[in-house]
């Protein structure tokens, strides 16, 4: 288990905006990559953000300039604001960390690893046409 609490998510219409935050128990994840990954029935796992230590963000092409990822090193919690939902964004959504290397290279990571162990809790988004 991971100890990421996620918040937010639900159900809202096309064009319509969500914000998603994750709190980490641990200081220490926040040396790392962390992001936010999503999983729908039909469809691939996709990594879709990721933001490093720095507070570099990368993007899936899926939701490049709709989405927005930010940290608060203060409170130990980061933020996927979503905006211009679109049916298409329906899905499970997981935050997950750390994890090592780049931000591209952790849009990798989170794509394609079948391992979960560095996920955390995940939300329910649901968009309507």
């Amino acid at each position: 288990q991971v100890p990421l609490v996620v918040s937010g998510g639900g159900s809202v219409q096309a064009g319509g905006s969500l914000r998603l935050s994750c709190a980490a128990s641990e200081y220490g994840y926040y040396q790392y990559c962390m992001g936010w990954l999503r999983q729908a029935p039909g469809k691939e796992r996709e990594g879709i953000a990721a933001i490093d230590r720095d507070g570099n963000v990368a993007y899936a092409d899926s939701v490049k300039g709709r989405f927005t990822l930010s940290k608060d090193n203060t409170k130990n919690t980061f933020y996927l604001q979503m905006d211009n939902l679109k049916p298409d964004d329906s899905a499970m959504y997981y935050c997950a960390g750390p994890i090592v290397g780049s931000t591209i290279e952790a849009l990798s990571v989170m794509t394609h690893d079948d391992q979960t162990s560095y996920w955390g809790q995940g939300t329910q988004v649901t968009v309507s046409a």
